[in-house]
């Protein structure tokens, strides 16, 4: 649910940093900025379900938000974590289909809501924001294939020293090599393909082999190296 306590601030409803909006024109931002709306969503919130009917995509201008498909026995299958400068939403929106994930925040965010309308006069008065558009799908395309790959051909130590790599790749790590995002070991495994237990045990393996330390949920990389070879990237 949406907070009702804070507000966003002015620079955290400004979409000017979004690759995506670059090329716009002055009256194109003016139409953009016009129609949007920014909120706070607190932790745990869920911004859209799975099936639900979308009336625009979402701009994250703060926090991190989990986008992930339910299973027939309600196990969830994560598909990305979205973070500041990114959409969420688009894919269906564009296909003009229900949402074919959901989305919830695990740390605390802001995110601009922006009406299908607005994205369809985007899309018919720029053709270089159109471009930009088809490339981010293309891009998302690209990484469902690679995925399938991955859990076709890859054992599950693989994928996760993968995955921990991607999460790296994507979070970055602070001063202590340790990883900028906390997760669960269940969202691992989500993340992952695979239960729990096994995300437990790999884990406690690659710590024993020193190529991690473990922080509770905070993951520190020591030898990034031994973990890309054990990636197989």
């Amino acid at each position: 649910m949406r907070s009702t306590l804070n507000r966003p601030t002015p620079e955290e409803m400004d979409l000017s940093g979004f690759r995506i909006f670059k090329h716009l024109t002055e009256d194109e931002v003016n139409r953009l900025n016009y129609d949007k709306t920014c909120s706070v969503y607190k932790k745990g919130s869920v911004i859209y379900r799975e099936g639900s009917r979308l009336t625009g995509f979402y701009c994250i201008t703060k926090g991190i938000v989990k986008v992930y498909k339910t299973g027939i026995d309600g196990k969830e299958q994560i598909i990305r974590f979205a973070k500041k400068g990114e959409i969420i939403a688009y894919r269906s929106l564009v296909s003009n289909e229900l949402a074919c994930t959901t989305a919830k925040v695990i740390d605390e965010a802001v995110l601009c809501h922006v009406p299908y309308q607005t994205l369809l006069y985007l899309v018919d008065n720029n053709s270089k924001f159109s471009l930009h558009m088809l490339q981010i799908v293309c891009k998302e395309l690209k990484e469902a294939n690679d995925y399938i790959t991955d859990i076709a051909q890859k054992t599950v130590r693989e994928r996760l020293a993968e995955v921990l790599i991607l999460l790296k790749s994507n979070f970055e790590l602070d001063e202590n090599q340790t990883l900028q995002i906390s997760l669960t070991r269940e969202e691992l495994a989500n993340m992952v393909g695979t239960a729990t237990e096994s995300v437990i045990r790999l884990l406690s393996e690659f710590k024993q082999d020193k190529l991690i330390e473990l922080q509770g949920r905070k993951i520190k990389f020591l030898d990034l190296q031994g973990l890309t070879k054990v990636a197989n990237l």
